[in-house]
């Protein structure tokens, strides 16, 4: 992974400009229930949109990624992991969105962010979302902090942990009444698992495309 920030961000810039992984990558992260797994376009949907933000940073020890942890008492996806993130608002587009939540959410300062461009918009049939995801980069290490009631923690994870295969396992979960194998990334003891997971497997296939290429 290159250390030098321009020189990543470049290589990334150059990277998304090309066909991105999309569904394919999703699916290597998607519970094994077959309906879902076959309804991950956002083409066609009468769905809710949202912008979420993938941000890297640079630390002494490498590039790191950028997740939340939900507050477990909350209705829907208590103590889950995800990107920071949220329904759009008004006339916003949808970058705009994700900067605006991850201002909110974590108190990052969106003129420090470089945004490097979309990756594959992704249909989450539970909530009716249609989730649009941004990866971005800041040049230094940025001060976050839970700045939302929904958020309990900021997570920095090493990209090298992330793209380390021992992080992924696949384990039997009971679903909607089904007992499915279930794979997740294992984050620091932190579960990733569902859409949060399927957009991170892209994110890291088109890390390891950079890393490739290198």
């Amino acid at each position: 992974m290159p250390a030098d920030p321009d020189r990543l961000r470049r290589a990334l810039v150059t990277r998304l400009a090309k066909p991105l992984p999309g569904h394919d990558a999703h699916r290597t992260m998607a519970p094994d229930l077959s309906p879902r797994r076959n309804a991950l376009s956002i083409d066609g949907r009468d769905c809710r949109e949202a912008g979420v933000l993938v941000l890297l940073h640079p630390k002494e020890n490498g590039w790191h990624l950028v997740l939340t942890v939900r507050r477990e008492e909350l209705p829907d996806h208590g103590g889950q992991i995800s990107f920071p993130g949220g329904q759009r608002e008004g006339s916003e587009t949808l970058d705009e969105t994700a900067l605006r939540e991850a201002y909110e959410e974590v108190g990052l300062d969106p003129s420090t962010v470089t945004l490097l461009g979309p990756l594959t918009p992704l249909y989450i049939p539970p909530s009716n979302f249609c989730v649009h995801p941004f990866l971005g980069m800041v040049d230094h290490v940025p001060a976050l902090t839970p700045t939302d009631r929904e958020v309990d923690m900021v997570l920095r994870v090493p990209l090298r942990v992330l793209l380390d295969p021992a992080t992924r396992t696949v384990e039997p979960w009971t679903l909607h009444g089904q007992r499915v194998d279930v794979p997740y990334y294992d984050v620091d003891g932190h579960t990733v698992w569902g859409a949060t997971a399927m957009m991170l497997a892209e994110v890291l296939a088109v890390l390891r495309d950079v890393c490739a290429s290198e």
